[in-house]
């Protein structure tokens, strides 16, 4: 009985420092019209679920592991077409409301997480590198050690130069594209000899996002201003147009 007891007390203990704990999304849409969230694991268990549909001023609830991590983002303006579900911006070319592993096809505004296990220190991030399509807010809730909101506010869309322009069926403009995207040239991208971030420093096209969202990732190396930290096992509230 005694080594039962102590086997079973062990297994307690082993899953206790697992990192076992799941931490919650809660994703809300404050958009006047409906968003289809879209979910990428990058690395440790698949979700549940790869997208959703979320109408505005809803919300929907993810439990997310522990050593989660991946990305989430918005798709907009998103209807059935000949059988096949497609959307104006970040479109994961699925076909279904279920991305099913592929990532949002830029220009998306990206929310991004890399979970620890046993309450460590979390990393998280609002991304503009793949341009933007939308504003969005991380809230961290519950944790320690910092857990600094992060936002962008402003609506890129409507100072989008119009050389960065991504327009819909009815031409107004419904994204953004980075520089990156728009040009595919080594200084706006940070590659070949510009790989580094003393060779790929911020672009007057960098600066324009940074102008408007100072939060969120404007470029590559865009590391000191952009990448928040969380630790104690926080849960997370991700809103579309906060």
């Amino acid at each position: 009985m005694m080594k039962a007891q102590l086997i079973f007390g062990l297994l307690l203990v082993a899953l206790f420092f697992s990192g076992a704990k799941s931490a919650t999304f809660t994703l809300n849409n404050n958009c006047p019209s409906s968003v289809w969230p879209g979910i990428l694991t990058s690395s440790g268990p698949a979700l549940s679920t790869t997208g959703i549909e979320l109408p505005s001023k809803a919300s929907s609830v993810l439990d997310v592991p522990a050593t989660w991590s991946g990305r989430i983002w918005a798709r907009t303006q998103c209807a059935n077409v000949n059988g096949k579900f497609q959307c104006q911006t970040g479109d994961c070319a699925s076909g279904q409301v279920q991305c099913n592993g592929a990532g949002g096809i830029p220009p998306v505004t990206l929310a991004e997480f890399t979970l620890a296990a046993n309450n460590g220190q979390d990393f998280f991030d609002i991304s503009l590198v793949d341009g933007f399509n939308l504003p969005l807010s991380i809230a961290p809730q519950l944790g320690s050690g910092g857990c600094t909101p992060v936002s962008c506010t402003a609506n890129m869309n409507a100072v989008c130069p119009p050389e960065l322009q991504v327009k819909g069926s009815d031409g107004g403009v419904v994204a953004c594209n980075s520089a990156c995207l728009a040009f595919n040239q080594p200084q706006y991208c940070c590659t070949d000899s510009f790989d580094t971030p003393q060779t790929c420093p911020p672009t007057n096209y960098s600066n324009i996002f940074k102008s408007q969202c100072p939060q969120a990732y404007s470029y590559a190396y865009d590391d000191t201003t952009a990448l928040a930290s969380c630790t104690g096992g926080a849960n997370y509230l991700i809103t579309f147009c906060p």
